[in-house]
C-alpha cells in the first residue's frame, strides 16, 4: 500500500526487492552481504529468490552495488547515504547556548538543477529556509559540512531577536511532525509479529527520521516522540535483523 503523507499519516511504499536488498545493506555494518544470506532475509519477506537474483544484477549494472565473489556490498554513491541514514537514526548533538547557525546563498547564476541540489543539501543539513537564500537552524547539531558548500554560501553564528521557540515553529512543521511519528510508533506496534510489513514499516520510520529537524530540547512541543521514535526503530530493525539474517547488525 501506497500512502500520502500528511498529519498523522504515514508514507507507506510497495515493498520491491530492491528496496529491500537496499534497506538491508543500509542497516548492515560493514553493508555487504553475501547472496545466501540476502535469499534466506528476503524469504520471510515475501521475495522469491528468482527475483531476488534479477534485482541484484539489475542493481549492479546501475551502478547501486558491486558484487566480488558472491558478496554485494553499496556503491561509494550509496555509503553516503547508509552515512545520512546512520546520523538520521544517531544524531550527534552540543549542549545549546542560544547561537543559531546561519548559512547565505552568495552564487548567482545557477540553473533549475543547480539550485534544487543545493536546496537539497542545506535541508539535508537540517537547515530551514527563513527568506530565499537565508538558511537557519539552532547550533546544537554536530556535523561535517560538505567541502563544496564554501563555495557557493556563507556561513555565520546568529542571535535572531525573534524569540527562539516561535522561530523555530515557523521554520518546521513541528506538530505535523510529531502526529506522523506517533502513527508510526503505532504502526511498528502493530506489525511486530509480521516481517513483511513490519519491514516496511521501518523503511518509512528512516524517511521519517531523515526530516526531524533534531532542535534543542527546550525549542521543542512537550511530549517530543522523536527520542522515542529513534528507540524503537533501533529495537525492532535489531529483532527483524536478527530473524532475517541472524544477528548481523
Amino acid at each position: 500500500m501506497n500512502e500520502s503523507e500528511g498529519p498523522g499519516e504515514v508514507d507507506l511504499r510497495p515493498l520491491s526487492a530492491r528496496s529491500v536488498v537496499l534497506s538491508l545493506l543500509l542497516g548492515t555494518h560493514p553493508p555487504e552481504l553475501p547472496v545466501r544470506d540476502l535469499l534466506r532475509a528476503v524469504e520471510p519477506l515475501g521475495v522469491a529468490g528468482s527475483t531476488l537474483r534479477a534485482a541484484l544484477s539489475r542493481m549492479v549494472a546501475a551502478g547501486d552495488l558491486r558484487s566480488t565473489d558472491a558478496v554485494y556490498r553499496l556503491s561509494d554513491r550509496l555509503l553516503e547515504r547508509q552515512r545520512r541514514q546512520d546520523v538520521a537514526v544517531h544524531p550527534e548533538t552540543q549542549p545549546w547556548d542560544g547561537d543559531w547557525e546561519m548559512t547565505v546563498v552568495t552564487a548567482t547564476g545557477r540553473g533549475p538543477a543547480e539550485r534544487a541540489e543545493l536546496r537539497g543539501e542545506l535541508t539535508a543539513l537540517r537547515l530551514a529556509e527563513l527568506r530565499e537564500g537565508v538558511w537557519l537552524r539552532p547550533a546544537n547539531l554536530l556535523r561535517p559540512r560538505p567541502d563544496e558548500l564554501g563555495t557557493v554560501a556563507r556561513h555565520f553564528t546568529t542571535r535572531p531577536e525573534e524569540p527562539a521557540r516561535e522561530l523555530a515553529a515557523n521554520l518546521w512543521p513541528l506538530e505535523a511532525w510529531a502526529k506522523t511519528a506517533e502513527a508510526l510508533l503505532t504502526r511498528i506496534t502493530a506489525t511486530a509479529d509480521r516481517p513483511a510489513d513490519r519491514f516496511t514499516v521501518l523503511a518509512a520510520v528512516v524517511r521519517h527520521l531523515l526530516a526531524d529537524p533534531v532542535l534543542p530540547p527546550e525549542l521543542l512541543p512537550a511530549d517530543w516522540p522523536g527520542p522515542a521514535l529513534r528507540a524503537e526503530y533501533t529495537r525492532h530493525r535489531r529483532e527483524l535483523i536478527a530473524a532475517v539474517l541472524g544477528n548481523r547488525a
